[in-house]
């Protein structure tokens, strides 16, 4: 099973041509298993607010519409991932990536992702 990180979930839904070889074989092959977070979500709408990042529609519209056009199903933030993002180890301060990482490990996911900050931490699995 396979959780998205914001770069990835925007390359799935619209720059393809971002994604690495075995990140599309990944995608192929595990319909109806990949998940996005609610952390994404937040990022999105702050990236587009600073305009870091640009959507053909508001974030809100774009991520509704993303998660049903590929099947995506969005895990929310429970306490248990928020605390457990604490207590990571202070590899980078970057609080979305926190809660990602934290994501995987509580359910047991493979993250996707080129952020080789998140490559950095043990006892998760990632691709790109």
């Amino acid at each position: 099973m396979i959780l998205l990180d914001t770069f990835s979930l925007i390359a799935l839904t619209s720059q393809q041509e971002n994604l690495s070889i075995d990140a599309r074989k990944i995608l192929a092959t595990n319909s109806g298993k990949i998940f996005t977070s609610a952390a994404t979500a937040y990022e999105l709408g702050i990236e587009h607010n600073k305009k870091l990042i640009e959507l053909p529609t508001n974030p809100q519209s774009w991520y509704s519409k993303a998660l049903a056009l590929h099947g995506l199903t969005e895990l929310p933030i429970t306490g248990k991932i928020a605390l457990l993002a604490t207590q990571l180890p202070q590899l980078h301060d970057d609080l979305v990536d926190r809660l990602l990482i934290a994501t995987t490990k509580i359910e047991n996911l493979t993250i996707l992702t080129p952020n080789k900050q998140i490559h950095l931490y043990p006892e998760i699995n990632w691709i790109w």
